[in-house]
């Protein structure tokens, strides 16, 4: 595993964080701070709070108390800052079932800065060339994660969401979502994930246990 490198700065952190869902508290307390080229792991049994956390983050979900601050400024006060600077892999994907794959990714990008790839190039590496004209309705659930992988390929954002994104992938499709977290943090990002299944990358890991 890497070490980080003290001159970076904190660019995504959270303080003293508690969110109640009715009357049960599901955390408190809880806090991170994330730099360029980490991966934060989200980590507890189902019902934990895990997915509630990501959605408190971006102003889903209100906390009961604390922060969440990027680069050292609360995202409450930076609300279209900090949106703009990230692209979330839910647990549902989020799409729109009547459109195909292309029109569903050309959608996405009126909504965040776009990366130079390609994107037919993108859709070879994700093996879904070949799905370009059909609805998403008609895609597998695997095949419409890696929808939602090429939705983060092509956004041009430092910060990665992603809720579970090994769920409906084979062996090969969860090596691929590792490949591309690692590159993507190799290139200066950031990646805040919830996942059960143990994560090995050549990076620096931080963990927060719910």
């Amino acid at each position: 595993m890497a070490t980080g490198s003290g001159a970076l700065t904190t660019q995504l952190s959270g303080r003293d964080l508690t969110l109640f869902r009715g009357d049960r508290c599901l955390f408190q307390d809880v806090g991170f701070a994330l730099q360029a080229g980490e991966l934060l792991l989200f980590e507890g049994s189902n019902g934990s709070g895990k997915t509630s956390l990501m959605k408190a983050m971006v102003g889903l979900l209100e906390f009961e108390s604390g922060v969440i601050e990027w680069n050292g400024k609360p995202v409450g006060e930076q609300r279209q800052v900090f949106h703009g600077s990230l692209v979330w892999m839910a647990h549902r994907v989020g799409l729109k079932a009547d459109l195909t794959l292309v029109e569903n990714l050309h959608f996405e990008s009126a909504l965040r800065p776009q990366s130079a790839d390609d994107l037919d190039s993108v859709l070879e590496r994700l093996d879904i060339s070949r799905l370009k004209p059909l609805p998403l309705r008609s895609l597998s659930a695997g095949q419409q994660r890696r929808v939602a992988l090429a939705r983060m390929l092509l956004a041009d954002v430092p910060l990665w969401l992603m809720d579970e994104p090994f769920t409906n992938l084979d062996r090969e499709g969860r090596a691929l979502v590792m490949r591309l977290v690692k590159e993507h943090l190799a290139k200066g990002g950031l990646c805040a994930m919830a996942a059960h299944q143990d994560v090995e990358i050549d990076a620096t890991v931080k963990k927060v246990v719910l």
